[in-house]
């Protein structure tokens, strides 16, 4: 099993390479590529997009590669291949993100990425540390995983799903933020899972084990 981390210069991919490594190597499930090559992305079994910075910036970044989005949206939307975005490469399935400028997502789990508006001005934006989660669905990803585990965020704006199904679960930070969205082959974390320890690593164990 081949499961392709995208590199398209948004991001430091150490640490999510060395977490998905271990958890391939301790359950014996195959073998991580970083790529920014369409033709790997296309044989992958299943794929990662992470991202890091702002959602316009992101994108740009993802379309300067050709061929290699087409790729992507091939394999998980035709080829149901199970996905996973991190961060910004989750809030980019959504259909429009609204930082700095309105700029259209990949449309896959409708809804729109606004800033983080805390209730209490004493909380600061960006959300930046160890929030508890709270799961609001079951999801194959987050069997083992319970409420009130850690997982850590870096971020000024949060995915609002327009069908509250594919909201997976949140955190409160003076009012709710969504954490984890998905439908069918596709789940997103708002939060780094390689670096949100247990709850984290279990997380991307299930993930590489998780046949839809």
């Amino acid at each position: 099993m081949l499961t392709a981390l995208v590199d398209y210069d948004s991001g430091n991919l150490h640490s999510a390479q060395k977490a998905f490594e271990r958890m391939a190597a301790e359950a014996g499930h195959g073998t991580i590529v970083v790529t920014s090559e369409p033709d790997v992305v296309a044989k992958a079994d299943r794929i990662v997009l992470p991202g890091d910075g702002a959602f316009p910036a992101c994108k740009r970044h993802l379309f300067e590669y050709t061929g290699l989005f087409e790729a992507i949206e091939e394999a998980v939307i035709s080829g149901g291949k199970p996905f996973m975005g991190i961060c910004v490469g989750m809030q980019m399935m959504a259909s429009r993100g609204r930082e700095y400028a309105d700029t259209s997502g990949f449309g896959w789990i409708g809804g729109d990425v606004v800033k983080i508006t805390p209730a209490d001005p004493a909380f600061k934006v960006p959300h930046m540390g160890w929030n508890d989660l709270i799961i609001d669905a079951p999801h194959p990803v987050l069997d083992g995983v319970e409420t009130g585990e850690h997982a850590y965020f870096v971020h000024s704006y949060h995915f609002v799903a327009a069908d509250p199904a594919h909201r997976l679960a949140h955190v409160d930070y003076a009012g709710d933020i969504t954490a984890i969205v998905g439908r069918d082959n596709m789940i997103g974390m708002q939060f780094h899972p390689e670096k949100s320890q247990r709850a984290g690593l279990h997380m991307i164990a299930n993930f590489l084990d998780w046949a839809p």
